[in-house]
């Protein structure tokens, strides 16, 4: 037996006791046949009593079908039935009966086995809905519980159509069962306050509280144009549309049914007015079907005189009903050789216009003939303003995007300080309101402490010259060989002057590669040994064949031998993209212990700044702890750094060294943003005394030594206060014991530098270990053995 099983507040009865009700006045009209049709209809029912008293068995509407069609017989007109979409069903329930026969052939085009139901039936949602029917009937309480219902059903070519449902319940009762509960107005306001409370739904109005006994009619309306426009809207409105796996294929889902046409694909292009061209639209699963493969391609190249002029020109729809027929009307000109090489036989292309201004073109494509023509283009009427909309919207988000990226790789607006930047562009822009002239002040955040560290490349200019020297003799051997060969055929006196000034290259970039070394050799092999290898191609020869072997070794981009520079360059840019990524990711935990500037240069290694102070923290308040956090952070990091580095060491095609060190600073000072350089830095004549410590501490010496600072395999703090030293010893001590460094810990007196003295150095040896989750530690040295054993 199949019953009606739901919890629901409702107890459905299927009963036709009210409109029966209505036949039982009909036997006392004078009119003879109204009491001969009412009659009819009593005389059927009446064998069946449970037509009237209610039934939950199913079954019972198959059984009865026939008189069940009697009793219907006048609210389901036959005259009306080919052309009425309608059924007999119960509320809130995916049951259907007595259904019209346009509605029957709906369903049988849907598939054999395919079953109607409710759009978006949330048991939750259906429950509170049920509620508010009882609320309004039967307690009193006039609440709006109106919703639109839907049926999303396929027809014959696997096209979704959408129908919208209209009950009438005229023929419904409400009756209370023993469940059922006195409420007052202050419960009414509770289950109001909580309409996602389900629970406190079912404890007021509990399930099956309330019998519906009769049944609705459904009537149901095509709404599939109303509703793909609204679903098209939808879908443009959404963010983050190019990003999204599915918005392309929900889209031309939605255009399909929109069209009926179960075949239909999307396609976007953009219009460059500046070149007068087409370009491809980036994001997921968006394509064109004009460029095909290409992400560019002229105008002029693309369309033909007609398409153009209707598209850029007029900014018209231009349909193609049959393109195999302008195919070959067209001799197989553009588009239409594209459009047939890729199967697609109609086609309509809608210009996107904005102010006059076009943007890009909308791609309608069909693999049948006629099925998109310059009929139903007219229906693009109707869904072409959002899709402009869309369009000039993601244009802008572009923009903001692009100024972003900008701003974020660009300049050094850290998000830590966005805040005072907001602030002075809204009041940038509330003085143009007002009619005064804007200006944009200078960003000033004053008493902060800084914090500044750097890795460095060691001995990188040596590593960098010799990979020079390197590559140029290698360039200069391989010229030499072909000049040589050269002589030997064609024994002119050019060939031998110029092998002689090779040698002279060679001999002098050997020793010493002076820093004009490098572009002289440049110009020589342009100016002088180009235009003679040209000369030697067209030899139908070996030379030629040697020349053309010596070019596959010059590199496109820097026009000469590329190969030691490219190892020392990647290595470069290998250490500091691993350097960067660990401080970046570092400082996102950094940042929620309590904001600070920060700022990040990669040169011959990494280098950051760090500024700490109440004026950079919007609302929280700075007290000197947070400094002293801070430091023992970046002096945590930079050894994580050292070891991230040590460990990348073995795979670099160059085997460079790092060389660490930090700077303390105790004092206060101010930093400005300089607008000109779109970057911060320290303010006034007393504070520059940080900034030429800063650029020329690596470089200095230990006093009365000829000995560098800065070592491998040790972490120099350089200090002049003896709270400082005190501070930084008792840091390293408990580091040490987290085994970050060894007990080789100095501390080192510094030569006085131009400007700066009285300076002493922390130096501390580091620990090592080979990867992050090895607990076996080595000193610089140790590591060194054990990575080239």
């Amino acid at each position: 037996m199949e019953s009606i099983s739901k919890d629901m507040p409702l107890q459905m009865l299927v009963s036709f006791d009210k409109l029966l009700q209505q036949y039982d006045k009909m036997l006392e009209s004078d009119d003879p046949l109204l009491v001969s049709r009412a009659k009819t209809v009593l005389d059927a029912q009446a064998p069946y009593p449970e037509l009237r008293e209610g039934f939950e068995d199913l079954d019972l509407l198959e059984k009865h079908k026939d008189v069940i069609r009697i009793i219907l017989q006048d609210s389901f007109a036959e005259v009306l039935s080919e052309n009425e979409i309608k059924a007999a069903s119960l509320p809130y329930f995916d049951v259907v009966f007595n259904k019209s026969k346009r509605f029957q052939k709906i369903l049988e085009n849907a598939g054999k086995d395919f079953k109607p139901f409710i759009r978006n039936q949330d048991e939750g949602i259906d429950y509170v809905m049920g509620c508010t029917v009882i609320l309004k009937w039967y307690y009193g309480y006039n609440l709006d519980f109106s919703r639109p219902y839907f049926y999303d059903i396929p027809d014959a070519n696997g096209v979704m159509r959408h129908y919208r449902i209209l009950y009438n319940a005229d023929f419904m009762d409400l009756l209370p069962t023993d469940l059922s509960k006195e409420l007052t107005q202050e419960d009414v306001d509770k289950l109001l306050e909580n309409p996602e409370d389900l629970e406190l739904w079912k404890e007021m109005i509990p399930p099956n509280s309330f019998i519906s006994k009769g049944f609705v009619i459904s009537n149901m309306f095509d709404v599939t144009a109303e509703h793909t426009i609204s679903e098209i809207k939808t879908n443009l409105i959404a963010s983050d549309k190019r990003g999204s796996e599915t918005f392309m294929s929900d889209l031309q889902e939605t255009f399909r049914s929109f069209f009926k046409i179960k075949d239909l694909k999307l396609g976007f292009v953009t219009y460059n007015s500046k070149d007068d061209q087409l370009e491809r639209v980036y994001g997921n699963g968006i394509e064109s079907f004009l460029l095909k493969e290409k992400n560019s391609a002229a105008c002029n190249n693309l369309l033909c005189i007609s398409s153009y002029d209707k598209l850029v020109n007029q900014k018209g729809y231009f349909a193609l009903p049959d393109i195999d027929k302008y195919y070959k009307l067209s001799k197989e000109s553009q588009p239409y050789k594209g459009l047939y090489e890729q199967g697609i036989k109609s086609a309509i292309f809608a210009p996107i216009v904005n102010e006059d201004e076009l943007l890009g073109v909308l791609e309608l494509v069909s693999t049948k003939k006629n099925l998109l023509n310059g009929v139903n283009a007219t229906k693009l009427d109707d869904v072409m303003p959002y899709i402009v909309a869309a369009v000039v919207r993601s244009k802008i988000e572009e923009e903001n995007l692009i100024d972003a990226i900008i701003q974020n790789e660009c300049t050094s607006v850290h998000k830590s300080v966005h805040w005072r930047f907001e602030e002075e562009a809204k009041q940038f822009i509330i003085d143009g309101l007002d009619g005064k002239q804007p200006s944009f002040k200078e960003i000033v955040f004053k008493d902060v402490y800084p914090l500044y560290g750097q890795i460095d490349i060691k001995d990188s200019s040596h590593a960098r010259n010799t990979a020079i020297q390197r590559d140029l003799m290698i360039q200069l051997s391989n010229i030499k060989e072909v000049l040589t060969a050269a002589l030997k055929i064609e024994n002119l006196p050019v060939y031998e002057e110029l092998i002689y000034r090779i040698n002279n290259f060679i001999e002098e970039i050997k020793e010493t590669l002076f820093s004009n070394s490098e572009q002289t050799i440049f110009d020589f092999v342009h100016t002088d040994i180009i235009p003679i290898f040209n000369h030697l191609k067209k030899q139908d020869n070996e030379l030629a064949k040697m020349v053309e072997a010596y070019e596959k070794t010059i590199n496109e981009e820097t026009h000469s031998y590329y190969d030691h520079r490219k190892q020392y360059d990647d290595s470069v840019m290998r250490i500091n993209k691993k350097l960067a990524t660990l401080i970046d990711n570092n400082q996102e935990a950094a940042q929620e212990m309590f904001p600070h500037f920060y700022e990040r240069y990669k040169t011959d290694g990494i280098e950051h700044n760090m500024y700490i102070g109440s004026s950079i923290a919007e609302d929280r308040e700075f007290d000197p702890l947070y400094l002293k956090n801070l430091r023992l952070w970046q002096l945590q990091v930079m050894c994580e750094m050292e070891n991230k580095h040590y460990n990348l060491k073995p795979q670099l095609d160059v085997q460079l060294d790092v060389a660490s060190l930090i700077l303390v600073y105790s004092t206060s000072l101010s930093i400005r943003f300089r607008m000109d350089e779109k970057r911060f830095d320290v303010d006034g004549t007393y504070n520059a005394r940080y900034e030429i410590i800063k650029k020329r501490i690596d470089k200095s010496f230990v006093k009365g030594t000829n000995e560098r600072l800065t070592q491998k395999g040790k972490l120099s703090i350089v200090y002049s206060q003896k709270k400082d030293e005190l501070e930084y010893l008792r840091y390293i001590s408990f580091l040490k014991a987290k085994g970050y460094f060894t007990n080789n810990i100095e501390i080192v007196e510094l030569e006085g530098l131009q400007g700066v003295s009285g300076l002493k150095a922390i130096r501390a040896e580091i620990l090592y270990s080979k990867n992050t989750q090895d607990e076996k530690t080595f000193t610089y040295e140790d590591l060194m053995n054990e990575l080239n054993a």
